[in-house]
């Protein structure tokens, strides 16, 4: 249908992916999950870098793959209306807020603030080692509202290789979750999506980061707010840097 006469037509609102580990095929899992949160008018772009570990699971790893997102998102900057981190660690985000022109939500923050309007307490369910996503849980300031946080034995590989063993693992876990929360985030990159497969067989809600990021992010492009001008969240103006690529020294010099 064509706009009525002087009438613009609008521009469809741009929402950047950023995966911050190399495997195209979580960043494919994370958009496909986005776009069937995407409101009509979303346009949902995928980013991965094009440096960085494969999969992240350790300190060291989430350390490198911090230089690999700030480096994607350099290259986006001024092009995209929000940014989602695709990365369950949250990697990056203080300094991607920071330094992005737009709003930049992490995918479990925003599935850990969107659990905590669902009930008193949440639960994160993850796989491998659970620490990180602790230390997570405390940095976004929710301990109080975490009733657990349970990592199963699997790992992302066992998740695209044999994806019903290790649904059935999660479905377990939530079961037992159910004692102590009110709803289940379900932390990992690569079980973007996991919470439509698996609602129908679980007792509590489960929250899905990159869906909840979405309309969290489209909320936040809709209200129109100014990036701060002052304090810690101010963009970096006039910092020196060598050996970055020509997007990310520019941001950091202000350009």
């Amino acid at each position: 249908m064509r706009g009525r006469p002087g009438h613009a037509k609008l521009r469809r609102m741009r929402i950047l992916i950023a995966n911050a580990n190399t495997t195209d095929a979580i960043t494919e899992a994370c958009v496909t999950a986005a776009r069937h949160a995407a409101a009509p008018g979303t346009a949902i772009i995928g980013a991965t870098p094009a440096f960085g570990p494969r999969v992240i699971s350790t300190r060291a790893e989430n350390a490198i793959a911090s230089h690999a997102l700030l480096d994607t998102l350099a290259a986006h900057a001024g092009q995209v209306d929000a940014v989602i981190l695709a990365v369950s660690h949250d990697t990056a985000l203080e300094a991607a807020r920071q330094m992005m022109p737009c709003p930049v939500i992490g995918m479990t923050e925003a599935a850990c603030l969107t659990a905590c309007m669902l009930g008193g307490r949440f639960a994160i369910l993850t796989l491998g080692d659970a620490t990180m996503y602790e230390e997570l849980v405390a940095r976004h300031g929710l301990s109080a509202r975490c009733g657990a946080v349970h990592g199963i034995p699997a790992t992302p590989q066992d998740t695209l290789r044999d994806p019903a063993r290790v649904q059935a693992m999660l479905v377990e876990a939530i079961e037992a979750l159910s004692r102590r929360a009110d709803s289940v985030v379900l932390a990992g990159a690569v079980l973007a999506g996991m919470d439509r497969i698996l609602q129908p067989r679980a007792s509590l809600p489960l929250l899905d980061g990159i869906s909840c990021a979405v309309k969290l992010a489209e909320t936040l492009v809709g209200m129109k707010l100014p990036k701060p001008s002052a304090g810690s969240y101010a963009p970096p103006r006039g910092r020196e840097a060598i050996g970055l690529s020509v997007p990310l020294a520019s941001l950091l010099r202000g350009e």
